[in-house]
């Protein structure tokens, strides 16, 4: 678990603390949130749980809680390498705010945390967040069919993207 503040050009990453329920609720009710994370209640139940291996955070910007940024670490030394997840309100989205927070979160992975190899998954048909993962430095592994069961009950095909530390673009 991660209990620093990390800072980006734009973006602050602070971890989720005891009393940030209505702050993660405004994020995961956000349609454009729900839309890919399913049921609002059980995201802020899930965001608010500590898990050994994980770190969550809330992406602040002026002040406000945008969206929410996670941490996965997976420390076999056979396999080693942390994963992403992220969301982000629909007002901050298209503002290079996503691409920010998450070249913040995967900068500390790589050299405070010493991964080499960085993972995230979204869905295959999340067009706008495939490019803003991209933008990092992200790139195709493959297609992952009928990966996750989608908040309409049907399932749907995710992409494996994976980032190299030397290939993090600033």
């Amino acid at each position: 678990m991660i209990d620093d503040v990390l800072t980006g050009a734009r973006v602050t990453l602070r971890p989720v603390r005891a009393g940030d329920e209505a702050k993660l609720r405004q994020i995961f009710t956000d349609p454009e949130v729900a839309r890919w994370w399913g049921d609002p209640s059980k995201s802020v139940a899930d965001a608010m749980e500590v898990l050994e291996g994980d770190s969550r955070f809330v992406i602040e910007h002026d002040g406000n809680a945008i969206g929410f940024i996670q941490a996965s670490e997976e420390t076999d030394p056979m396999y080693t390498h942390a994963s992403i997840d992220i969301s982000l309100r629909s007002p901050w989205q298209g503002k290079g705010l996503g691409p920010d927070a998450i070249r913040t979160l995967a900068r500390f992975l790589i050299h405070q945390r010493g991964h080499h190899r960085l993972t995230i998954d979204p869905a295959a048909h999340n067009t706008r967040a495939i490019k803003a993962y991209e933008r990092v430095g992200f790139k195709p592994v493959g297609l992952m069919r009928q990966y996750e069961l989608g908040p309409s009950g049907e399932w749907h095909d995710g992409l494996l993207m994976d980032m190299l530390a030397g290939e993090l673009r600033d």
